[in-house]
């Protein structure tokens, strides 16, 4: 095997693009969880000299790489496996035919790890709390006898609209154990939103919360809460979890206190299910008509997570991952699965941003993270707000996710906390509940980009022929299946949706709806989505890179860029949308230095024709920037047919689109 460089960064320019700013470190394969794999291999008579060439054979020799995390990581399983993959064809990939296993038995530890921390909780609302893993299969035994009660079993939906605390950890973990199938919304969802969602699977079981505090804002959740029981017919039970103040709401018939659900105590027991029996539901955007709703499996996702935490996220026994999310996010799956390896999670529930931008940086010390999660967005806002968390020694690695991170993020990480910590951004989707490309302790970090293909992912650019392209940017695909692709969409006979959402483009290739570009050495940048890319003169411009410049100019806090092309082959019109900061004009100076900076920084042809100034950027309520509808708005369709208005976090944004005309503006260039 290959011996890594030290890691260093004191030879390496701040401002060279894809520059080398973190090697691995020396001992990279002697301390990590990917090394204690790594090594497995090698005692099998598998050796590999560097990441690239581990990851060429987790690609070209599917069966042999999953056996083998199957085989490393000790997948308990009731009755064995007939073999490894029984077809590859996309969609319908048949993966371990034959096993039975259960993702919760995996999540909640054995009886030696009773004492280990187990669960960290923080919230707006009530007092901190920690569980052990003892206390934590305590109350799943509890939560599985009280679901039995209330006649819940293999393939019944529970569903909750809890934030993101133990309560909603517990009773999703009893509900896998039963073989029954978990949906959450956060409850900063509106009654609608959480409707449109749940009422497409028909639960059983509803959970709640009656109200909870953002930060110094106190929100009843009452009202909604009685809208979405009358908007789910299925219903049978409410739980109702008490939070803080905020008593339990009346729900009518069938209510019980969370207390009451956990009273008697049970066996703590696994249903063994099928490999690719439904463990959750996740749900698309829902910007336009009804979310989609896609099932994950428990061995997917179980196969999925052991392998993403332990080899792209280091993630170790004792160890504390922070990442900010909430229970309607993907990320919260991925997060609560760091218990696979007996690490800690810890949850945040409220504004991440009270009472300031540091409020992340002290928890993640205080609670001695090994990982801390954000987004680049909170990133560029620390970067631009002069933020100087503090230092802890216990910290190895930062995650990136939900979108691009700019250089200049880069850049502020290892400015603030040195070449020991590995910066890692990965990307990838609710579609797999898992990430494509990443990076990990065997690769570098590259300012701007990411570092690799994950093992097993089968990704590349393809060219709209179908071509794989590198050095250009193209269409993300995935050439081969992976465990947790969706097992199917709910209700979607022949698979029709889940075909024309995947495999229209490229038949028996998974097209993800990123635009992307991998250099030759393998790592690649990620220019925003595909259907929002730019066309502009037969040259096609991904939105992410306008973003990175324009947000850094310190009157702008958002941005959001559309092109509207010319039906008769002319240019069309390059329109770029700021918010700005309090207190800032756009004036004519300030358009100038706009179009300056993308200019000089990207090229001519990023110029807009007109910079308009809005009141906010409209986002999902996962925090997407609606690049798309926005389009379809400014081309005259009603901003209720194009947007779900419970979809978005401000629909008065989306609204204020359906004023504007496109038009030049005083300093208009061409």
């Amino acid at each position: 095997m290959s011996d890594p460089a030290a890691a260093d960064v004191s030879t390496v320019s701040p401002h060279a693009p894809g520059a080398v700013l973190r090697k691995p470190a020396p001992d990279a394969l002697d301390t990590t969880a990917l090394g204690r794999y790594v090594r497995g291999l090698a005692e099998r008579g598998r050796e590999f000299a560097d990441h690239a060439a581990l990851w060429r054979w987790s690609v070209d020799d599917l069966e042999g790489f999953w056996a083998s995390v199957w085989d490393h990581f000790g997948v308990r399983a009731h009755t064995p496996y007939e073999r490894v993959l029984a077809s590859r064809e996309m969609p319908g990939a048949q993966w371990f035919p034959g096993a039975t296993l259960n993702y919760a038995e995996h999540m909640l530890g054995l009886e030696e790890d009773r004492d280990r921390t187990a669960v960290i909780a923080r919230s707006q609302t009530r007092e901190p709390s920690e569980l052990t893993f003892g206390e934590l299969r305590d109350q799943v035994a509890r939560a599985r006898a009280g679901l039995r009660r209330l006649g819940i079993g293999a393939g019944d939906r529970v569903v909750a609209y809890l934030p993101n605390i133990p309560e909603a950890l517990v009773a999703f973990l009893a509900t896998a154990s039963l073989g029954a199938i978990w949906a959450s919304c956060a409850p900063e969802f509106g009654a609608r939103s959480v409707v449109d969602r749940f009422a497409q699977i028909e639960p059983r079981v509803l959970l709640t919360v009656a109200g909870y505090t953002y930060g110094d804002k106190h929100i009843d959740k009452r009202d909604e809460v009685a809208a979405i029981r009358t908007g789910l017919p299925s219903v049978e039970h409410v739980v109702a979890v008490p939070y803080g103040s905020y008593a339990p709401a009346d729900t009518g018939p069938g209510t019980l206190t969370w207390d009451a659900m956990l009273s008697e105590p049970g066996p703590l027991a696994f249903d063994p299910v099928p490999f690719d029996h439904p463990l959750y539901v996740l749900f698309s955007s829902g910007t336009t008509g009804l979310p989609k709703v896609i099932v994950h499996g428990h061995g997917g996702i179980l196969l999925e997570h052991l392998k993403l935490h332990a080899f792209n996220l280091d993630t170790r026994p004792g160890d504390r991952a922070l990442w900010f999310t909430t229970t309607a996010w993907a990320m919260w799956n991925i997060t609560i699965s760091a218990l696979l390896h007996r690490a800690a999670i810890v949850l945040l529930d409220g504004n991440p941003l009270w009472p300031d931008l540091e409020a992340q940086w002290r928890l993640a010390a205080e609670t001695g993270a090994t990982l801390m999660g954000t987004s680049p967005g909170f990133v560029m806002a620390c970067r631009k707000d002069g933020v100087q968390p503090a230092r802890w020694p216990q910290l190895r690695q930062i995650g990136i996710t939900g979108a691009p991170l700019p250089a200049e993020g880069f850049d502020w990480v290892y400015e603030r906390f040195g070449p020991d910590v590995l910066l890692n951004p990965i990307s990838g989707g609710t579609d797999v509940c898992s990430a494509f490309v990443g990076g990990g302790p065997w690769l570098p970090v590259y300012r701007g980009e990411l570092a690799a293909p994950c093992l097993g992912a089968d990704v590349a650019a393809f060219d709209a022929a179908g071509r794989e392209v590198v050095g250009e940017l193209g269409e993300l695909v995935v050439r081969a299946p992976m465990p947790s692709m969706p097992v199917r969409f709910w209700n979607d006979p022949g698979d029709a949706r889940y075909r024309s959402s995947y495999f229209e483009t490229f038949p028996g290739v998974w097209r993800h709806g990123d635009w992307v570009e991998f250099s030759d050495r393998g790592s690649c940048v990620i220019s925003g989505r595909s259907d929002a890319t730019l066309n502009r003169g037969g040259v096609r411009l991904g939105t992410a890179e306008f973003y990175t410049v324009v947000e850094e100019l310190p009157e702008i806090t958002d941005s959001l860029v559309v092109h509207l092309e010319d039906a008769g082959g002319g240019a069309g019109q390059l329109l770029l949308f700021v918010a700005l900061r309090g207190g800032a004009t756009l004036d004519d100076a300030l358009r100038g230095r706009i179009r300056d900076a993308l200019r000089s920084e990207l090229s001519p042809r990023h110029v807009p024709d007109v910079v308009h100034a809005v009141p906010a950027i409209p986002r999902t309520l996962t925090g997407k920037k609606l690049e798309t509808p926005i389009k379809q708005i400014l081309r005259g369709r009603p901003a209720a047919e194009v947007v779900s208005p419970d979809a978005v976090s401000d629909f008065a944004a989306v609204a204020a689109f359906a004023t504007l005309q496109p038009h030049g503006d005083p300093a208009r260039e061409g």
